[in-house]
């Protein structure tokens, strides 16, 4: 399917969020002059330089790719201006877009944003929204401008979030639906028919960046929120907790309503634990250095008595 009148841009992105716009763009007849990225990293345990998703994925389209560190160079600023754009597309980019940036496009910078704006402003949205027991999210496609996710909508959907949702699952779902949602955009910018809508200044929401602390497991959280914080930080940070001063992996867990006990105490042999309110069933843990196992199987191996504490 071709685009009403191909517009000239360029598309600002790095992770597999990013990919799938850039595919139905192209997909759609539009003018890609330009991919930016952020710079190919060390990463796995060769820690080999590697090239982003987006990297990859411009590159087999034969797009030119450019990854500077920072875009508040003024030179950077100027080969930006030189591409004379009408639109730049922005998805999970990484780098602040100076003034200098969000004025060059002929009609600016176009942002797909993971959440139901403006709840989730900010760098977390998909991760936030589980960790909050939401019940649901989206896509909000917005004119950028100089503040945090705070630009006019231009074009919102949403989707459920269950009691079995995972990041990487609503990952892939917004995905799928922020390219769809900015192909229609940009049809919108192309043919006069777009139309911004403010965001109203209630139930504004951040969604702060994500640290490895966040995945550190409170045996006196309620069960119900532990559960969610599995859901929500698989497959980065991941969640942990500390078993005899070592380190220990929660892939997967489930909810035992039926249980309860003092917070962090190990309750039966399957690796039941109580939590502040109910108990948590560790169905597959990780030590470090070691493959994936079952919960019990751990235990067995250890040895640890019903009662311990975690």
């Amino acid at each position: 399917m071709s685009a009403p009148c191909p517009l000239r841009l360029a598309l600002m992105g790095t992770p597999d969020f990013a990919v799938a716009a850039l595919e139905a763009l192209h997909q759609a007849g539009h003018a890609i002059v330009a991919v930016y990225c952020q710079p190919p990293k060390p990463a796995g345990r060769g820690h080999q330089v590697q090239k982003t998703s987006m990297h990859r994925a411009a590159e087999a389209l034969g797009i030119e790719v450019r990854t500077p560190k920072t875009l508040r160079d003024p030179v950077e600023q100027e080969k930006f201006a030189a591409l004379n754009l009408d639109v730049a597309v922005v998805a999970a980019y990484g780098l602040i877009l100076p003034q200098a940036i969000l004025d060059a496009p002929k009609f600016g910078c176009i942002n797909i944003h993971g959440s139901l704006l403006p709840r989730w402003r900010g760098a977390a949205p998909i991760q936030r929204a589980i960790l909050a027991g939401d019940k649901e999210t989206g896509i909000t496609i917005m004119q950028m401008d100089a503040g945090l996710d705070t630009g006019a909508m231009l074009i919102k959907d949403s989707v459920a979030i269950t009691d079995k949702t995972t990041a990487q699952e609503l990952h892939d779902a917004l995905a799928t639906m922020g390219a769809r949602l900015i192909v229609r955009a940009l049809d919108d910018l192309a043919t006069g028919t777009q139309h911004p809508t403010p965001q109203p200044e209630e139930g504004v929401t951040y969604a702060n960046k994500l640290t490895r602390e966040d995945g550190k497991i409170e045996w006196t959280k309620p069960a119900y929120e532990i559960e969610r914080q599995l859901r929500a930080l698989h497959p980065w940070p991941g969640c942990y907790f500390s078993l005899n001063g070592e380190t220990v992996k929660l892939l997967a867990a489930t909810f035992v309503a039926a249980q309860s006990g003092e917070a962090g105490v190990l309750l039966d042999d399957q690796f039941t634990v109580a939590c502040g309110t109910q108990a948590l069933r560790l169905v597959s843990v990780q030590r470090a250095g070691k493959n994936a196992t079952e919960g019990a199987s751990l235990l067995r191996g250890l040895r640890l008595p019903i009662g311990s504490r975690l």
